[in-house]
């Protein structure tokens, strides 16, 4: 029996017991069940959902960006559902928007929609700052390319947010390798600062990249990064990081660092110092 199942039609078909159903197993939505200790990752709530559904939804969201290779994205994250139904249980959220058939696609036996609408659908929704993390972490596992996206938008002109989904487009990213670089990356374009590059290679002695700075300013050497707890808890990777802190000095590189619940106005105090520092933008 498969680890997440409809328990009307595993009794139907004989393969358990309503004792066994009672006993043995855990219900997460109405009539769908996994055994006890299951772990419930995304892709098994997202199979519930669909099993919910009598396998008539379309898993999209954030949950088809996870299905189709997107990191980041916690286990207990909702899971959006193309269905028509105004009663969806506690953990689903239900949408009826159109699909046209090119738009859909099959993940682990799963339906969901395509790279492409599920970026258009990201596009439209949450804060600008929000979206723009979903899709940078979509764009990395999927390389869907924006234009695929505005010219399915150009299907669609009557839908909710969607005078907005050029402009995010844009400012998608898949050199983001976390959301807070996202973020981050998103603070300094809001604060008026040119659009910084990201995953800039900085040449060792040999001309290969010996290291990849997360965002910054090529042309005056500056970078911004942000450090993650890992830098601080992990002595090998704290270690590392002062020799690459020394070479990029060396290499005449101005790095801001930028730490977890570091408050906004200082993160840009400090970058405009040193953008200062090197001249101006």
């Amino acid at each position: 029996m498969d680890a997440v199942f409809l328990g009307s039609e595993a009794m139907a078909g004989g393969a358990i017991t309503r004792y066994q159903l009672r006993t043995f197993h855990t219900r997460v939505l109405p009539d769908v069940y996994v055994p006890k200790r299951t772990e419930l990752t995304l892709r098994r709530r997202a199979a519930a959902a669909w099993l919910w559904s009598h396998r008539q939804g379309i898993v999209s969201g954030v949950a088809a960006s996870a299905l189709l290779g997107a990191k980041w994205i916690d286990d207990h994250a909702v899971i959006e559902l193309n269905w028509p139904n105004h009663r969806s249980p506690p953990g689903v959220h239900t949408r009826n928007d159109t699909l046209l058939d090119d738009e859909t696609t099959v993940v682990d036996d799963l339906p969901v929609t395509t790279p492409e609408r599920t970026a258009f659908d990201l596009a439209r929704r949450a804060t600008v700052t929000e979206a723009v993390s979903r899709l940078d972490a979509l764009a990395r596992a999927t390389h869907f390319k924006a234009e695929d996206v505005a010219r399915l938008a150009q299907r669609h002109p009557h839908v909710r947010g969607l005078r907005r989904v050029e402009r995010v487009l844009d400012l998608v990213d898949p050199g983001a390798e976390s959301p807070r670089e996202s973020w981050l990356r998103m603070l300094l374009i809001s604060a008026g600062y040119r659009r910084p590059a990201t995953q800039i290679p900085v040449p060792g002695p040999d001309g290969y990249p010996r290291y990849y700075l997360d965002m910054g300013w090529e042309d005056i050497m500056v970078a911004v990064e942000y450090d993650g707890e890992h830098h601080r808890m992990d002595q090998t990777s704290y270690r590392k990081d002062i020799v690459r802190l020394e070479y990029l000095a060396a290499a005449r590189w101005v790095v801001v660092r930028v730490v977890k619940g570091e408050q906004r106005n200082r993160i840009l105090a400090r970058v405009a110092r040193a953008v200062r520092s090197r001249g101006g933008l």
